[in-house]
């Protein structure tokens, strides 16, 4: 079970799952999650080694340093932290 920290709101989130819904829930704006409007636009603070790997969708959109979308995040194990 991997952790989610979210604005010091802690979620736990399986291992392998997509994270849009569980953003989405704690307050994350999602418009289409597609990756292709850049509303779920977050900061990760910590572990980003814990998320999947930045794809092409965020790399269009300029998603460079510490920022990704949080529709197209993987949340792989261990503990993320982010802010939005």
């Amino acid at each position: 079970m991997a952790k989610l920290i979210l604005n010091d709101d802690e979620i736990d989130v399986d291992d392998g799952e997509n994270i849009t819904d569980t953003i989405e829930e704690a307050g994350v704006p999602i418009g289409c999650s597609n990756g292709v409007c850049g509303t779920c636009e977050v900061e990760v603070l910590e572990g980003m080694e814990n998320l999947s790997e930045i794809n092409q969708e965020e790399e269009d959109l300029g998603m460079e340093g510490n920022k990704r979308l949080g529709c197209q995040c993987v949340i792989n194990s261990g503990t993320v932290k982010m802010t939005y």
